[in-house]
Parts: C-alpha cells; sequence; structure tokens
C-alpha cells in the first residue's frame, strides 16, 4: 500500500513538472498576468494561471492510483474533485478578468455546497471536560460552509510572496497527512500524498525567483482542498478537536485574523487592501525575499508540530495539557504579531505590559540585594 502512495506522490508531481511550463506558455497567450503595481513585490509582468497545473496533476494522479485502493471513500474524493474543479475556474476566471468579490465568493459557494453534497460536514461538537458528543443538525452545513470558504480565502490572502502560499499549503498537507497516518484514513492519506506531491512538482518553477504565479486558481484550490481534507480528516469533532485543522492551518488563519484586527484598529474597511500581512512585515524587518518565505516556512512548521502533539492529547483525553499548548501558542504568537507591527505599528499593549512587568522585576531584584 506504501508503494501505491509513493507511486501516486511521484505521477503528481511529474505531471506537475510537465503542465507547468505549458500552463504558462498559455497564460501568456490568454493574457493571465499579473502587472506590477505598488502593493505587489515582483517588478516584472508574472504569468498566473499556476493552479490550473496543480489542480490536474492532482486529478490525473488520483485516477491513476485510487483504481488500486479499495479502501478509498470515492464519495468524499469525487467531492473534493468536482467542487475543486469549480473553484479552479472561478479562480482562472479570475487570474484573466478580475473577477468582483461577490462572483468570487459564489464560486466559493458553489463549491462549498458540492462537498456538503457528497455527505462532508462537520457532524457533531465535543463537548470540553467531558465525553458528550452533541449533534449540530442543520448547523452543520452553515459551519462546513464557512469553514471551507473561510479558509480558501485565508490561503490567497498570505499568496504575496513566490512559493509562500505553495510551501505553507505543502506544509500543511504535511501534517494533515502524518494525523492521517496515526489514524490509518486510507482516503486522505492518498488525497494528501497528491496534493503534496502536486505541490512540489509546481514549486520547482514557484520558488523564488518565480516563473510563474498560482494565481487565485491555484490558492483558492489549495485551501479549499486542505479544508475539505481537515473536515474529511476531523468530521467528527468541534470546539476541542477542531482547533488541530485550525492549528495546521495557523499562519493563514492567524494572518487574516490579524489582518481583520488591524483594520478595525485602524479604522479601516475589513475588506482594504495594505501591505501589513506577514510576509509585509517581514521584508519591512529587513530580510530577504527568500529569507522571509523560510522564515514563514518555520512558523507554519511549529503550527503543524503543536497539531500533532495536541491530537495526541486529544487521543488520551488529555485535555489540561491541550489546553496548556493552546494558550502558549496563542500568547508567543500575539507577543509575535506585536513585535513585527502586524497588528499595529504603534500600539503594542501586550508587549508595554510585559516590559512593565520585566521592569517592576528587575528592580524589586536589585532592592533585594
Amino acid at each position: 500500500m506504501y508503494g501505491l502512495y509513493a507511486i501516486g506522490f511521484i505521477a503528481a508531481c511529474v505531471m506537475a513538472l510537465l503542465l507547468t511550463p505549458l500552463v504558462k506558455k498559455f497564460a501568456f497567450l490568454v493574457g493571465a498576468v499579473d502587472a506590477p503595481n505598488h502593493r505587489k513585490v515582483h517588478t516584472r509582468i508574472m504569468p498566473r494561471l499556476g493552479g490550473l497545473a496543480i489542480f490536474l496533476a492532482f486529478v490525473g494522479a488520483y485516477f491513476v492510483v485510487s483504481p488500486a485502493l479499495d479502501a478509498v471513500n470515492s464519495d468524499a474524493a469525487f467531492g473534493l474533485l468536482i467542487g475543486g474543479f469549480v473553484i479552479v475556474v472561478t479562480g482562472a476566471l479570475d487570474d484573466r478578468f478580475q473577477l468582483s468579490p461577490k462572483w468570487k465568493l459564489l464560486g466559493q459557494l458553489i463549491a462549498a455546497c458540492i462537498v456538503v453534497s457528497f455527505g462532508l460536514k462537520i457532524d457533531l461538537v465535543n463537548i470540553p471536560f467531558g465525553e458528550t458528543n452533541l449533534p449540530i443538525g442543520w448547523l452543520s452545513i452553515p459551519i462546513t460552509i464557512i469553514w471551507i470558504v473561510g479558509v480558501s480565502n485565508a490561503i490567497n490572502l498570505i499568496d504575496g510572496l513566490d512559493g509562500l502560499s505553495a510551501g505553507v499549503s505543502g506544509i500543511a498537507t504535511t501534517t494533515i497527512l502524518v494525523l492521517a497516518l496515526m489514524m490509518g484514513n486510507v482516503t486522505v492519506i492518498l488525497l494528501c500524498v497528491i496534493l503534496l506531491g502536486s505541490i512540489s512538482g509546481f514549486m520547482f518553477f514557484n520558488f523564488h525567483p518565480a516563473k510563474i504565479f498560482m494565481g487565485d486558481s491555484g490558492a483558492l484550490f489549495l485551501g479549499f482542498a486542505l479544508a475539505t481534507l481537515s473536515i474529511l480528516g476531523f468530521k467528527q469533532a468541534a470546539v476541542v478537536s477542531l482547533l488541530i485543522p485550525i492549528m495546521i492551518l495557523g499562519v493563514p488563519l492567524s494572518d487574516t485574523f490579524f489582518a481583520m484586527l488591524r483594520r478595525y484598529v485602524n479604522k479601516l474597511p475589513i475588506s482594504a487592501p495594505d501591505k501589513s500581512h506577514l510576509h509585509h512585515c517581514l521584508l519591512q524587518m529587513g530580510f530577504s525575499h527568500r529569507t522571509s518565505v523560510l522564515i514563514i516556512y518555520g512558523i507554519a512548521s511549529v503550527f503543524g508540530g503543536c497539531a500533532v502533539v495536541c491530537s495526541v492529547f486529544i487521543s488520551q483525553d488529555s485535555t489540561w495539557g491541550l489546553i496548556m499548548i493552546i494558550v502558549a501558542l496563542f500568547l508567543v504568537m500575539l507577543v509575535g504579531a506585536e513585535a513585527i507591527g502586524i497588528i499595529s505599528k504603534s500600539r503594542k499593549p501586550v508587549l508595554n505590559f510585559l516590559q512593565r512587568l520585566v521592569g517592576k522585576q528587575v528592580q524589586s531584584d536589585r532592592l533585594g540585594k
């Protein structure tokens, strides 16, 4: 079975390597290009539509390997494939024609509804400090749709540097893969393996200096796929266990959260674009393009590692250990966000409080001596 997984990864990787140059030529042919402006980091016209190569490699590898695996949940897989097709078409149209937000949202909602129609949704709520599972009935549908649309857009928002979205998505996919291997979930293992292969093949052309961008077609598809895979792997738990997929996607979700908080603090519309995302802040601190991306890879890996550890705590019913990690991770994330100025360049209440606290402790130590 592991040999089949290896074949799936290699097939997806090779297909992405072969398809990406063709997609690059196609992007130039149809005018799906990204011109530099005051918000962009790149300085020359770049082809978009890289998501087509990722998606086609993903679909191709699935049909190469899946017939040999009897345990694959074909309904779940087809929900991901068909919904993925809708989201890729939506993204590709935006890459070419710059769709209005309402049309992009419509495409995302249709894709999410397709996933739900194939039976993929968050079914139960797990109550903390207890063993009770509370069915949430019809609420499972809007909760699932909001999750898929939210994650899809979160991955799209961090697509600001060469290889950033692809690399972060690859790390998140690897984390889900590790957890799927721990649980023996064949469907999730297969889908993660071929998605990781597709990302790896595309990364050859997308890492700095990039030869092609994935565009909305790629960023939306990767976010959609990760959201769907997290539901497939953790579909019967929310509240406590849903924190696992939230941690897996910690970088894009936290960056989106801080962007909303930043715009609220600065009295700007929530949808207003700016240059204060995580990758922008790292560049403004003097880090190079490549180093900024690698730093964010490291942060994503820490989130992924915490997700695996928390999954172990959940399996052992160690709620307190889980809560301690979550609280510590949240505090570190908040302090780090204030330190780099992702929320506000001047207002840093948590850091100021800690500095006063440390100052008082130092003064107390001196008086004690």
